[in-house]
């Protein structure tokens, strides 16, 4: 546990009558996943966490909005004189990251950070990379090596992706393979020069992004993390699983915002008369991140040697009345999917993992 300078906290500081949007951009400079709303005297009114702003994406909620709309009016607090214990107690009690300190008037003096618990918890939770493709479009750098051994930077794609989950806690991993899959296995062996544990899911025909599910030896019981392995991303895979955990889903589908400018007027008519005219709208959607939560319940869905894409998983969900829920991304995300993405990730490398 340690107390946040206060020139970091300061930052995250913002007044109730800001913008939700102010709010993210006040979490992003703090850096703590929590911006603090406070009145004109500086006292707490209340928190934004990076989890509320997430719910507030899903939710469609107008980002221009006064902060005070969404945010959480009673939070956890300690006080001024309080012990390092105390405060440790409650922080595991009320299971909060984060905790502002006040004083007798409700002004915060300090914002307190659980590290030694962030840092220690390790996630038995097993994580899929899907390494099988073929990689055709980018052709011809995959002609003699797979996409997942491609470097980016100094480092094959796959190795960032399993390193980011490791920085995380994630150490058990199963690597979904096919094309030039011997490759991969002689690269990355059994994990341990990682301190890691991989296996090898080997897919003799082409069985989908969840098909290949089907080839675990047993159905975990925790929740497995599955992500396609041509995605670079500064994710918290942490977050997204606790995410899952705390809405009690049997699906969470990470999603990301993608906007689409209409280069013409829009007509908007009704019975042959003109009702409005929207000028080169901006339409906005939730797209498909390729990254999955997946309950036990979820995985067993998936029929041995059935050929079934993630969506489709999630459509069988939908049917069977399962919670599915979505998990906005904010942080980088890229698609290798094409030459000019993977030389894109070439210059994002050196200014994210260097």
């Amino acid at each position: 546990m340690k107390s946040i300078d206060m020139e970091t906290w300061q930052k995250c500081m913002i007044q109730e009558n800001a913008s939700i949007m102010d709010a993210v951009k006040a979490i992003d400079k703090g850096g703590m996943q929590i911006a603090l709303i406070v009145d004109g005297d500086k006292r707490l009114k209340g928190i934004l966490t990076d989890g509320d702003i997430r719910r507030a994406v899903i939710n469609k909620t107008d980002f221009s909005a006064k902060v005070g709309s969404i945010m959480k009016r009673n939070p956890s607090i300690a006080k001024v004189g309080q012990s390092d214990e105390e405060i440790r107690k409650l922080m595991k009690t009320r299971q909060v990251h984060q905790i502002p300190v006040i004083d007798g008037e409700g002004r915060v003096q300090r914002v307190v950070l659980f590290v030694d618990v962030i840092e220690r918890k390790r996630y038995d939770n097993i994580v899929v990379i899907m390494a099988g493709g073929l990689g055709s479009r980018l052709m011809p750098l995959t002609e003699k090596s797979p996409k997942p051994l491609l470097k980016v930077g100094s480092k094959p794609i796959l190795e960032i992706i399993l390193e980011s989950f490791l920085e995380k806690g994630f150490y058990r991993f199963y690597f979904s393979v096919n094309y030039k899959a011997e490759m991969i296995e002689l690269y990355f062996g059994d994990g341990s020069a990682w301190d890691a544990e991989i296996k090898y899911i080997r897919e003799e025909k082409k069985l989908g992004t969840a098909g290949s599910l089907s080839l675990l030896p047993d159905i975990p019981d925790k929740p497995i993390i599955v992500m396609n392995g041509d995605i670079l991303t500064k994710v918290d895979y942490a977050s997204l699983v606790d995410y899952h955990m705390a809405e009690n889903a049997v699906a969470t589908m990470a999603v990301r915002e993608y906007s689409n400018r209409i280069p013409y007027g829009v007509i908007n008519v009704k019975d042959n008369v003109i009702v409005s005219i929207k000028e080169k709208p901006i339409d906005t959607y939730l797209v498909n991140a390729g990254i999955y939560v997946l309950d036990p319940s979820a995985v067993r869905e998936v029929r041995r040697g059935e050929y079934l894409d993630m969506p489709r998983l999630y459509d069988r969900l939908i049917d069977l009345r399962k919670k599915t829920i979505a998990f906005p991304v904010r942080e980088y995300w890229l698609d290798i999917g094409k030459i000019e993405d993977f030389e894109k990730a070439q210059g994002d490398y050196e200014t994210l993992w260097r």
